[in-house]
Parts: structure tokens; sequence; C-alpha cells
């Protein structure tokens, strides 16, 4: 499992270079999971997770949004509730 931390990191030929691969691997692991050959289950989630995090930055970056402002939490307007 790779963390966001390292795919913030790569540039976007990368990551999309990234992405095409994971999502072969995952085709293939579907192939498989269907004829029952696939040996090692948890790997499949493992890919799947690392797919929507690379497709998380991506949109990130297309959208502008800094990843400062994403792990901030809001601030309450008012005072103390």
């Amino acid at each position: 499992m790779t963390k966001v931390g390292e795919f913030r990191d790569r540039s976007d030929d990368l990551l999309n270079d990234e992405l095409t691969k994971l999502k072969k691997e995952q085709f293939n692991l579907r192939f498989q999971r269907a004829s029952g050959q696939l040996e090692n289950t948890a790997r499949f989630r493992v890919v799947r997770r690392d797919i929507a995090r690379i497709m998380t930055v991506l949109g990130a970056r297309a959208s502008g949004a800094e990843t400062s402002k994403i792990n901030k939490p809001a601030k309450r307007a008012g005072g103390k509730k």
C-alpha cells in the first residue's frame, strides 16, 4: 500500500503511468477471482485503494486545490457553543 504523500511527490505523468499499471493489474485480478485462481485476496483491495488515491491526487491538482486546505479543519463562526 502506498501512502498519499508518496503520490503527491510524483509528477502527473508518473501518476498516469502508475494508474494505467494498477488498472491492468485490477483487470487481471478480476479474472483470477472469477476463475477461482486468486490466492492473495487482499491484493485486490490494496490495488483498488491505490487507484482511488491516485485519482484523488490528480483530481485535486486539476481543480487547483492545495493539500494544506484539504487537511485543515473548518473554523467555526462565532464563539463557544
